[in-house]
């Protein structure tokens, strides 16, 4: 049997394969038994499994997971710039008041800044937000830094939608899913947007979307943010 080692591509067995993950590190206890960090490829996880868990899968499927997910992933891309396009033409059909109005709504969706612990994610975010046409701002920084840079940062680029986003997840053994103690880096969150808030506290004009998979979301809505994930701690999918 082949070693795993970092960078590896696995899938738990215990979870029918169903989620393809990268193997980021592995911590060897007093007994050298391993367990593998693991974060997902194409969801928003981050997990640890025992080695005897894990199966390392072929290239040749990762490759087809990957183009049936991301062929998925660019028609949703599709159909968004299809819609503004007949939500632009419908405007052409009304009074010179209301094209005049809404024109402006539609040719410019509004600059974002966007701040994500995993440069992965930023960079598939930029990809798409080019292709959407948006103007955008993305920045690596972890989670616990966030709340120490949003203010500054939106003093730099003035967005007019904020993103703040990275890993989330309850912490292994909690069972109190309203304790915010008891996740990874939602705390961070509701501490980003609070920031936020203070630069700017029209939700109107600055827009937020904040937290990651499994986030105490309902904590970071109160906490000022227009948009939170995730309801019923579902996970997001993130590759292009």
């Amino acid at each position: 049997m082949t070693r795993l080692k970092i960078g590896d591509i696995v899938a738990r067995k215990s979870y029918d394969h169903d989620i393809l993950f990268k193997i980021m590190d592995i911590v060897e206890d007093s007994n050298n038994k391993r367990t593998f960090i693991l974060k997902g490829t194409n969801l928003r996880i981050i997990a640890d499994s025992p080695e005897g868990d894990l199966t390392k899968v072929p290239l040749n499927k990762v490759d087809q997971f990957n183009k049936t997910f991301n062929k998925r992933i660019n028609e949703i891309v599709i159909n968004i710039l299809k819609e503004r396009k007949e939500n632009h033409y419908r405007s052409l059909t009304r009074s010179i008041t209301e094209y005049s109005r809404e024109s402006s709504h539609f040719g410019r969706p509004g600059k974002v800044l966007h701040l994500d612990g995993d440069g992965e994610y930023i960079d598939v975010c930029l990809k798409v937000y080019k292709q959407l046409d948006i103007e955008a701002v993305g920045k690596v920084i972890p989670e616990n830094q966030q709340p120490k840079v949003v203010e500054k940062l939106l003093k730099e680029y003035n967005p007019d939608i904020l993103i703040l986003t990275g890993h989330d997840s309850i912490l292994k053994g909690k069972d109190d899913f309203t304790n915010i103690e008891n996740y990874r880096n939602s705390k961070y969150f509701v501490e980003s947007v609070k920031e936020a808030r203070k630069y700017e506290s029209s939700m109107d004009e600055l827009v937020i979307f904040a937290g990651a998979c499994q986030s105490l979301f309902e904590v970071i809505i109160e906490a000022g943010a227009n948009f939170a994930s995730s309801p019923h701690r579902t996970l997001i999918e993130c590759r292009i």
